[in-house]
């Protein structure tokens, strides 16, 4: 049976007074949520990648709350409409994987009013969908027989990432902050919304679009051509304001991601001078108006802000295509890349005053059997893989606190402006955003993955191509 997560309301107590939580050992833990260390951290370094469950990368992590299993079998499947057979997780040992569609409407499929057990038919629905325009695509060839999204990998496929978790911290109940696909996950990451502006420059013309807020117009998803205006305030509105420094990374290239349930579309180019689905920022009204728009720059930047040791307080790094691990790239060049970011950071010398945060944006189609709790209109969409790693972050600790990717927000805004929040009842800019998601118990409270009194850690290097078993 899919597990059913705890009501909110304790964990509401749990924020307020002071969470307690589990470690892989299993023994409770209490600890006071306190802001004294938090300032240690000097550059947050938000890692974002592409398109993977928490059960499709952790599910067999010691002591994290993976796949259900007894005596050795693993007990839930997915019913697979063609064979008529309910399809139990398997081992996945190839890089490539085509996974399947990842709009809201396939989140309320696979979550399937809690049964999670949509995966398999969203898969074959998806690729159907995607390969009847485009049956070439390698994807179509790759997984029309046997859809993967029942697959998991583990340490075999992405040692790197099962190092991280050992040697730092493992989150286990991140979920996604709307049930949606990259572009409303990657408006979140920015601006804690996904909207849709009817008046350009008003704010208060946004309304709430879980879906489909207006995409760049090169997109296929935005037939109109019309050019998008995100209207409404973003985080780095309040980090002008208050003279944080940051920077958007963007890894040249292209983008692959589809809407309208196809998992196979045009690839799009994009670099830090295109706005797209995974590049919003050159389209919010703040970051134009705050003559901002030079701090959207080519990755090449960070890496050489890291071995300056001039990492902004904030940075956020996209990827593109060939990098990103959205199906059908590969998982190994995924790992090369965000192992080739973090040993950067690691040999900064800004290494000391570290957090790395590093997640995927949402489940991608694959597999997840925790079904996540209702929060509000948005999400929460599916969990999610998600590390935190810092000379601060606690050692092997695996967190079964709830939370969402909002956290990650939270903390920026708890670290460099004073606990302020995209909130339009504070900030000085309103919008008709529907809550304020930072503020919500639910967001978890990342600070508890750090000891800010231990002796700071020293860098883990990591080769950039391990042995792929």
């Amino acid at each position: 049976m899919p597990r059913r997560l705890p009501a909110l309301l304790a964990l509401s107590v749990a924020a307020v007074s002071g969470a307690v939580f589990f470690s892989h050992t299993g023994r409770p833990h209490a600890h006071s949520i306190s802001l004294a260390g938090i300032h240690k951290i000097r550059h947050v370094v938000v890692i974002m990648q592409e398109n993977r469950s928490f059960d499709s990368y952790f599910g067999t992590y010691p002591g994290a709350d993976g796949i259900p299993r007894r005596d050795g079998r693993f007990t839930v499947c997915s019913p697979d409409p063609r064979t008529h057979v309910c399809v139990r997780p398997f081992h996945d040992t190839l890089a490539r994987n085509t996974a399947g569609p990842h709009e809201h409407l396939d989140a309320v499929r696979d979550i399937n009013g809690g049964k999670m057990d949509g995966f398999i038919r969203e898969a074959r629905r998806g690729i159907a969908a995607g390969c009847e325009n485009h049956p070439d695509a390698p994807l179509c060839s790759l997984g029309r027989d046997k859809p993967d999204v029942m697959g998991y990998h583990d340490w075999h496929e992405s040692p790197n990432y099962w190092d991280y978790a050992r040697h730092f911290v493992l989150m286990d109940h991140m979920f996604e902050p709307v049930t949606s696909w990259s572009l409303p996950e990657h408006l979140f990451m920015v601006s804690e919304w996904s909207a849709r502006c009817h008046k350009r420059g008003d704010p208060m013309s946004c309304v709430n679009a879980i879906e489909n807020p207006l995409p760049p117009p090169h997109e296929a998803q935005n037939r109109t051509g019309r050019r998008p205006d995100y209207a409404w305030t973003d985080l780095t509105y309040l980090m002008h304001k208050n003279h944080v420094s940051w920077r958007y990374y963007v890894f040249k290239g292209t983008q692959p991601d589809c809407q309208d349930d196809g998992m196979v579309c045009r690839k799009v180019w994009q670099s830090a001078k295109t706005p797209g689905i995974w590049n919003p920022l050159p389209w919010f009204d703040t970051v134009k108006q705050d003559h901002q728009l030079r701090n959207i720059q080519p990755v090449h930047e960070f890496f050489e802000a890291a071995r300056q040791g001039k990492l902004p307080s904030i940075s956020w790094l996209v990827p593109n295509n060939r990098v990103s691990e959205h199906p059908p790239a590969l998982v190994t060049a995924g790992q090369a890349y965000v192992t080739s970011a973090i040993n950067a950071i690691m040999s900064s010398p800004d290494w000391p005053s570290t957090a790395i945060f590093l997640a995927w944006d949402d489940w991608g189609g694959f597999y997840d059997h925790v079904v996540p709790p209702k929060v509000d209109g948005n999400g929460y969409g599916l969990r999610v893989p998600a590390l935190v790693i810092s000379p601060y972050a606690r050692q092997g600790f695996v967190d079964h606190q709830i939370a969402s990717l909002d956290g990650i927000t939270k903390f920026i805004e708890d670290d460099f402006l004073g606990g302020a929040r995209i909130d339009p009842a504070t900030d000085g800019r309103p919008d008709p955003r529907p809550d304020v998601p930072e503020n919500f118990p639910s967001a978890g409270e990342l600070t508890l993955d750090f000891d800010f009194k231990q002796k700071p850690r020293p860098p883990l290097i990591l080769p950039t191509h391990p042995p792929f078993s």
